[in-house]
């Protein structure tokens, strides 16, 4: 299966944020920096260009390349803790330059992280970290049932809209929005108030009716998209 149709692990920690800032980058090709993502960026470089090492049992690896055929995901993890000798014990760690979540954002792309060691490796992982600059400390994560579901669920929704070539429409939670580095280019506020797109999907589910003045209309108005 070509490349092209994978989806980056980062990808779906913007998925899991917001599906529509998800579609500008990965779908129409938008991006925007600010502090945030000029901050994130030159942590994860830090981290890159750091040399494999060894402390007692451990060997820490910084950007391993993962992917999952089956999944059809793939990317790089910041660090990977690997433990002892067959069988080995894996530990993906994600850096981040914020705060621990209460949504699970970060979470679902270090799980996706894990399914990718589980599916190369033939292993089980159920434990990673996230660790964050602003508080300088690892968030524990378990890699549930429920996270799992979570991640693959972002997975099939990720797939899915980019398959389907429509970006969705803008998210009503203005702290989200404030904090996004695309948020002068989508513009949430002008399309909440905005209500053209709901008259014009009315007046083309009108078409189908033989009584509309649409009804003649030449080829389907979805093309136009």
């Amino acid at each position: 299966m070509e490349k092209q149709n994978y989806i980056a692990l980062s990808a779906l920690q913007h998925f899991a944020y917001c599906p529509r800032q998800f579609a500008l980058i990965h779908l129409e090709q938008v991006w925007a920096d600010n502090f945030f993502t000029a901050h994130g960026n030159l942590l994860h470089e830090r981290v890159d260009s750091c040399e494999p090492e060894q402390r007692g049992n451990v060997r820490f690896e910084r950007g391993v390349a993962a992917i999952s055929h089956e999944l059809r995901i793939n990317g790089k993890l910041d660090l990977l803790e690997v433990e002892g000798k067959p069988p080995t014990n894996y530990f993906p760690v994600e850096y981040k330059r914020g705060k621990p979540k209460l949504e699970y954002w970060d979470k679902i792309q270090l799980c996706a992280q894990a399914l990718c060691l589980e599916e190369m490796r033939n292993v089980k992982i159920e434990e990673a970290a996230l660790w964050y600059w602003q508080v300088r400390k690892r968030e524990l994560v378990l890699i549930d049932d429920v996270l799992r579901n979570a991640t693959l669920a972002a997975i099939d929704g990720a797939h899915a809209l980019l398959a389907s070539g429509k970006t969705p429409s803008p998210i009503d939670d203005k702290k989200r929005c404030k904090a996004c580095s695309l948020v002068d280019l989508c513009e949430p506020k002008t399309f909440r108030h905005d209500h053209s797109s709901a008259y014009i999907d009315a007046l083309f589910s009108e078409s189908t009716n033989s009584d509309s003045p649409f009804s003649q209309s030449q080829g389907n108005p979805s093309d136009e998209d």
